[in-house]
């Protein structure tokens, strides 16, 4: 059965600007080689930006998305994990709980940071605080023993 499409669905041309006046070609086929090559979804979103549509979210860096959702309620962080992959491996870094536990703490001494980073920053904005305390404790104990171990 023929299809009803041409084989090119959308081809544009051009020369970029000086100095490098590189000439480029975005060529969408029926055959979809974009699909085969780069995948589905990098299809879907080259069909989309043929056709105007701009999802200027996804343009954002990770740093700046980062810092809009530090300011959101940790319920709507939670919803927000839900909607996409990108969203999901944000809402779960480090870099945000870092700066979820520092803007809902006073002061963070350096024990704290070293704790912090070996457990993680969203596992320790999520332990108690006397948790907390007796392995902040435990990890002075240690390295207490360590160094009389070393005299």
């Amino acid at each position: 059965m023929a299809s009803w499409l041409p084989e090119t669905l959308y081809e544009t041309v051009g020369q970029g600007p000086a100095p490098s006046k590189d000439y480029y070609q975005l060529l969408v086929t029926r055959s979809q080689q974009v699909a085969l090559i780069f995948g589905a979804r990098t299809l879907d979103y080259v069909f989309n930006l043929c056709k105007g549509k701009f999802d200027f979210l996804e343009r954002l860096s990770d740093s700046l998305l980062l810092s809009i959702i530090s300011y959101l309620d940790l319920e709507d962080v939670a919803r927000l994990s839900q909607t996409s992959r990108r969203f999901a491996k944000l809402c779960k870094s480090d870099m945000l709980w870092e700066q979820i536990v520092q803007s809902a703490c006073d002061t963070i001494t350096p024990d704290m940071r070293t704790l912090a980073e070996d457990m993680g920053w969203r596992k320790m904005f999520f332990t108690n605080k006397l948790q907390l305390q007796r392995q902040l404790r435990k990890k002075k104990q240690r390295r207490e023993s360590q160094q009389q171990a070393l005299l």
